[in-house]
């Protein structure tokens, strides 16, 4: 009778924190579109993607720095960017005919209002049907920046040309972010 050790070694991207393969096993059995989500630190990057059996395809994506190719000056790592991104995302997919995706956020931590619920909300508004709740969703003035342009009005001229030297160096005002953020939006998707 051979004896050995019980032990068994877990999968490597389990052990190095990447991959959590009871929750991937459970998306992808629902044999939906996966709009996958992950914010690094300065990008948001979107993306659908199906499960084949040689690999995960990506069908559409889209990254923050897109946005900043289309005009958009302010920071690639803040809520607008991040809704700007899912929205892009979301614009690609209707083109490609996909009509909905099930939201696979990774090992990241769920927190109401994050960047990550930004880009669901922008992939829902460019009209993809991906499952969700509402209170989850960070509020309008978050996503169009109005808060940030409000804390900038509140600031000194000297002070606000400090906190946001880089958004005043690519030629935006912080208390202009609303209407650049409206601007963007409405830009067409290649």
């Amino acid at each position: 009778m051979a004896q050995g050790s019980r032990y068994k070694v877990a999968f490597k991207r389990r052990r190095e924190g990447k991959t959590d393969y009871g929750a991937r096993l459970k998306l992808i059995g629902l044999d939906k579109h996966r709009l996958v989500v992950r914010v690094t630190g300065n990008h948001t990057i979107a993306q659908i993607i199906d499960v084949q059996m040689e690999g995960d395809e990506t069908l559409v994506s889209a990254h923050s720095q897109e946005i900043k190719n289309m005009g958009w000056l302010a920071s690639g790592k803040n809520t607008s960017a991040a809704y700007l991104t899912g929205y892009l995302c979301g614009k690609k997919a209707i083109k490609e005919g996909i009509e909905g995706a099930v939201l696979d956020m990774g090992l990241t931590t769920s927190i109401k209002g994050s960047r990550i619920y930004a880009v669901l909300k922008g992939a829902i508004d460019a009209g993809l049907d991906v499952p969700h709740n509402d209170v989850i969703l960070p509020s309008e003035d978050r996503i169009t920046g109005e808060h940030i342009a409000q804390y900038a009005q509140s600031l000194e001229k000297a002070e606000m040309e400090k906190k946001f030297s880089q958004y005043i160096q690519r030629g935006l005002n912080p208390q202009e972010l609303p209407d650049h953020f409206q601007s963007i939006k409405e830009k067409e998707v290649s």
